[in-house]
């Protein structure tokens, strides 16, 4: 008897040790600065393939912002950096609408690293407990989860043990890339993320696969196992919106190339939805789909974009208020930043009921110009993108400008929300469940060298706020840089 405890013991103690530990840290910085961080150099006058102030980075990572009307805040994470702009920190906070003020941001833990791909993001459950799920970029770092210790308390988080599904075995959760976390109240997280695969693409088995996923969980930490989305070729990015209980996904895919990443020539358009929490998965048409898929050619997909030796940048799904989806998204002529890959395209994808309805929007001078779409009560769709150029012109970001239309997307008015910028603004993001005076939540930075990063925010009328970057009480208003401009 005594050994069997002592073998149950040991085996409890490898179960935990497996688990990703880390310093959960819960200290008060004294300001908002965001993570600077620059991928693939070019070797040319634009220097990297993407760059600069990337605290709200990327597109395939959601949300950074929930508003909660009960206590009129609106609460926030992204990516933060030491003084040194060194090492990524994961930090939140809050917007307190009736005072208009924020406190010290929270740094929850140091991920060790400045890979922005490892930025954090953040729920909200149905008894008011804040969730930080903490990425990993692939599968050469760990993955944590983090739940505030009190409701709508940013003061201090726990670690949590998270476990997943694994060959009918409860085993830990501390890996997952790219994840987008879904709330719903009765059910639970529905969870989108990528998981990398390796020796599936042929001939290439040291290459990974990004493989789109999604994992479900009734508490947040206790999940089902990671079902496949799609396995088309070298992987997908996906994107994701969610509308009542509707949860809807549009991606791309990255054709097999020898020697070089397919992820650099990601192409045509596709989406999927569930309307049950998972259990099953349907085209627009409400035709169900049997998962993963793996063709090219099915019933995903909204436009073949491979054929026409087009790139796709996917940066927005949202949903009217029949529920149909809209998906927001760039095209190009190829990865590399520069004139030769012009035009940098704008488009919205609408399903009318009947058919997808695709309309060009503007254009913008890089692949990483990422804005979000939202859709008000009247109807009225407002896109928040950095579409001017700005100091660092065809590098990521550029100056924010607001644009709405009144006809579901055929024509659209710009207003310029910054100008005259030292640094390239990027990665405009929208909060689940907008509010006009938090409306989009971005960053700055240096487009082609390293630099400070401050952070922003909007309303929904085009008056931008930059986040206090030096603290010097509890609590502070956001400075109004100026009226927007018409």
């Amino acid at each position: 008897m005594r050994r069997l405890f002592l073998s149950c013991l040991m085996a409890i103690a490898c179960f935990q040790f497996s688990w990703a530990q880390v310093q959960t840290l819960n200290q008060k910085d004294h300001g908002y600065r965001g993570i600077w961080y620059s991928n693939q150099p070019s070797n040319d006058e634009y220097v990297y393939k993407y760059s600069g102030g990337l605290g709200t980075y990327p597109a395939n990572h959601y949300p950074f912002s929930v508003y909660v009307a009960k206590e009129k805040k609106t609460f926030f994470c992204y990516g933060g950096s030491d003084q040194a702009g060194k090492t990524l920190l994961h930090m939140v906070s809050y917007f307190d609408h009736k005072s208009g003020m924020v406190p010290k941001p929270t740094i929850v833990l140091d991920k060790k690293t400045d890979n922005a791909h490892d930025n954090p993001v953040m729920n909200i459950d149905a008894e008011g407990y804040i969730w930080l799920f903490s990425t990993a970029h692939g599968t050469n770092g760990p993955s944590y989860v983090h739940k505030s210790v009190k409701p709508y308390d940013i003061a201090k988080f726990e670690q949590i043990q998270a476990t997943k599904i694994e060959n009918g075995k409860v085993v830990p959760m501390n890996n997952f890339s790219y994840l987008q976390s879904w709330y719903q109240k009765g059910n639970g997280f529905i969870n989108l993320f990528t998981h990398y695969d390796r020796k599936v693409i042929p001939n290439q088995p040291s290459k990974p696969r990004r493989t789109i996923s999604y994992m479900t969980s009734a508490d947040g930490v206790n999940y089902s196992d990671w079902k496949d989305l799609a396995t088309i070729e070298e992987g997908h990015y996906q994107t994701s919106g969610s509308f009542g209980n509707t949860v809807g996904t549009s991606f791309n895919f990255h054709p097999v190339k020898e020697g070089e990443n397919g992820l650099n020539y990601r192409t045509n358009l596709y989406y999927i939805q569930t309307k049950d929490f998972g259990k099953t998965w349907e085209s627009v048409r409400g035709k169900k789909v049997q998962l993963p898929l793996i063709q090219i050619e099915n019933d995903a997909l909204v436009k073949d974009y491979h054929s026409l030796g087009l790139n796709v940048y996917i940066n927005d799904v949202e949903f009217d208020h029949q529920g149909y989806p809209i998906i927001l998204f760039i095209t190009s002529k190829g990865y590399q930043a520069g004139p030769e890959n012009a035009p940098y395209t704008w488009n919205t994808a609408r399903f009318t009921g009947t058919a997808w309805e695709i309309l060009p929007v503007t254009t913008s001078d890089n692949n990483y110009d990422m804005g979000s779409l939202i859709v008000d009560k009247k109807g009225i769709w407002t896109i928040v993108g950095p579409t001017a150029i700005g100091p660092q012109a065809f590098n990521t970001g550029g100056e924010m400008v607001m644009w709405t239309s009144n006809n579901k997307g055929k024509t659209w008015m710009a207003k310029s929300l910054t100008d005259r910028s030292a640094y390239n603004h990027s990665y405009a993001r929208k909060p689940v469940n907008v509010h006009p005076d938090f409306f989009a939540f971005w960053a700055d930075g240096h487009g082609r060298k390293r630099s400070v990063s401050h952070l922003y925010f909007s309303d929904k009328k085009g008056n931008v706020y930059q986040l206090p970057d030096q603290m010097t009480a509890d609590l502070m208003k956001p400075i109004k840089l100026k009226k927007p401009v018409k």
